[in-house]
């Protein structure tokens, strides 16, 4: 024989120099980790659960409640101010004092430097406190922190101190947890890891089962919380949509331009909210109170506007969302406008100054000029809202198949003849967004000075 043939335990060695996928699975160590992993999904499904129906709790007490207990049908047109005058009063020491800041600043998108566990306590109380006070971002970069979090935090109560590589994973394993709780299950968050990875493999592979494993879990753990307590978590969800129609040419040819329009419109509320963070790096704890107080007055600027209730441009959109994708008909292309430049501005400094996700809100401004454009000839209602979901959420995650798999599972039964459609309309906004010019702030970390 001239050459021996293979053991049949043998693998060939990969093209980036990485470990065989079935040499690290005979691995006792990975297997431990995954079973660690199947734990943690449920453990922090368990608080991710409480965190976000407290929080869903709070923001109902403060735009609901709380008004009409003081003899409002809603909330007036002047709410705003004080609820996020509070905010900012209440953001600013934990962001100049605590560990971590509160979390990450929002303008960097959801990644940037690893928060261990002595951040989480800034986290959780900023988010609780602020977000639901009328902050113009989500709770899906606060749950990532926290899953992250909590995941090293249960390695280190279980004396399993891990290594950097299994910390990085383990982390990354419970933020897939947490975000997959308000994502509507573990497909977009794990197509999030995927695409945010950055490289394939068998090192994709070895990351990917752990955040499976986790994120299954906790999405299993989560649902079954939400019918037996019945407590309203918020999630990210349409119950309603406009009547479906297939997409034509003039969907398409009306799409593109649309598309394109919207990422100029997020990048540039993207770029407003960098110069907002090099602005507030000095000073900060003035200045956030200060940016707070600016974010108000384009609240009650858009209820003086369109005489509609305020609550709509505030927070992070998943109700306005909702009542826009169910009953269109009920705005007029001037309260579209109107939402887009109030809610956008207010968006804006909210990146670059307070804490909390930046997706959700981009996806609301994105269905808003889609709909708005619908009622150009030839650009349906439906098609509308779903060019602009998909291209909203790429441009301020930078990730076409995150948004285009985020945008499917927004719309359901109705996704299917919208797919083509959806497709273009990521990759049209996100090739725009990257021509745009960029000027990066050059700070990652988002660190402030008192």
């Amino acid at each position: 024989m001239t050459s021996a043939e293979p053991s049949p335990g043998a693998e060939d060695p990969t093209p980036d120099g990485a470990p065989a996928a079935r040499e690290v699975l005979h691995r006792p160590g990975y297997r431990r980790l995954l079973l660690l992993c199947l734990l943690l999904g449920v453990l922090i499904a368990l608080a991710s659960f409480f965190f976000v129906s407290l929080q869903h709790g709070v923001q109902r007490g403060v735009w609901e409640a709380l008004p009409e207990a003081v003899g409002y049908d809603r909330a007036p047109w002047w709410w705003p101010m004080p609820a996020l005058l509070l905010a900012g009063l209440i953001a600013a020491p934990i962001i100049t004092r605590l560990p971590g800041g509160g979390g990450h600043l929002p303008v960097n998108g959801l990644g940037g430097p690893s928060l261990g566990p002595e951040a989480l306590p800034g986290v959780v109380v900023s988010a609780l406190t602020t977000l639901p006070l009328g902050v113009v971002l989500g709770p899906e970069a606060p749950l990532m922190a926290l899953g992250s979090g909590l995941a090293l935090l249960a390695a280190r109560a279980m004396r399993q101190a891990p290594d950097s590589q299994a910390g990085k994973l383990l982390g990354a394993a419970g933020s897939t947890a947490a975000i997959s709780t308000i994502l509507g299950g573990p497909v977009t968050a794990a197509v999030l890891v995927v695409e945010g990875a950055g490289f394939g493999g068998s090192r994709l592979v070895m990351l990917l089962l752990p955040c499976l494993l986790t994120s299954a879990a906790g999405a299993v753990v989560f649902t079954g919380f939400g019918h037996w307590t019945g407590l309203s978590i918020g999630a990210l969800t349409l119950p309603e949509l406009p009547p479906n129609v297939l997409p034509d040419a003039g969907d398409f040819l009306w799409g593109v331009p649309a598309s394109a329009l919207i990422a100029v419109l997020v990048a540039g509320a993207r770029s407003l909210g960098r110069r907002t963070a090099r602005a507030t790096r000095e000073h900060t704890a003035v200045r956030t109170v200060g940016v707070a107080l600016a974010v108000g007055g384009c609240l009650t600027a858009y209820a003086l506007l369109t005489g509609r209730n305020p609550e709509e441009a505030a927070l992070s959109g998943q109700k306005t969302l909702a009542q826009l994708a169910g009953h269109p008909g009920t705005w007029s292309i001037a309260a579209l406008v109107a939402l887009v430049a109030c809610k956008g501005l207010a968006w804006s400094l909210c990146l670059g100054a307070l804490r909390g996700g930046p997706i959700f809100p981009a996806t609301l401004l994105g269905a808003a000029v889609g709909i708005a454009c619908s009622g150009l000839p030839g650009l349906g209602t439906t098609p509308g809202l779903a060019l602009g979901i998909a291209a909203g959420a790429t441009v301020i995650t930078g990730l076409p198949l995150s948004s285009s798999v985020l945008t499917v599972l927004l719309l359901g039964s109705d996704a299917h003849e919208q797919m083509p459609l959806i497709v273009t309309a990521s990759v049209v906004a996100f090739v725009t967004a990257q021509l745009l010019p960029q000027r990066d702030t050059g700070d990652r970390t988002g660190a402030a000075r008192p």
